[in-house]
């Protein structure tokens, strides 16, 4: 399966869930029923990933935590905020430089439509 394939499940699966959920649950709702959603679908998915970090001669294990890996090729962040900023694409792209993956879906619920919670991030440095 390529990876337009994967984003395409994915991007079927949030319609699913914005649909039959709405906007403004916790992120915790969205993130549950994205697994869910994606695991019926054959998928292989992670929950709550440890990101470490390493810095010179120090390991910081659990600095960051992706909120779902999906066939361990595209990194979902789920949010349910107001406006998606700056900072939100920013902590995408550190996931994506620390975990070597080139593609991540960064996903606000909190909206009316969801095209416009619907964020492709890539990193170009990925393997």
């Amino acid at each position: 399966m390529d990876i337009n394939d994967v984003t395409g499940i994915v991007l079927d699966a949030s319609i699913k869930i914005h649909t039959t959920i709405g906007p403004g649950c916790f992120e915790r709702v969205y993130e549950e029923a994205f697994y869910y959603e994606l695991t019926k679908r054959n998928l292989h998915v992670q929950r709550q990933v440890l990101l470490p970090l390493e810095y010179e001669e120090i390991y910081i294990e659990d600095v960051y935590k992706l909120d779902l890996l999906v066939e361990n090729r595209v990194v979902i962040e789920i949010k349910s905020v107001e406006k998606i900023t700056g900072v939100h694409f920013k902590r995408v792209r550190t996931y994506l430089k620390l975990s070597k993956i080139k593609n991540g879906i960064l996903l606000n619920f909190n909206v009316e439509w969801l095209k416009d919670g619907f964020h492709r991030v890539f990193n170009n440095d990925g393997e």
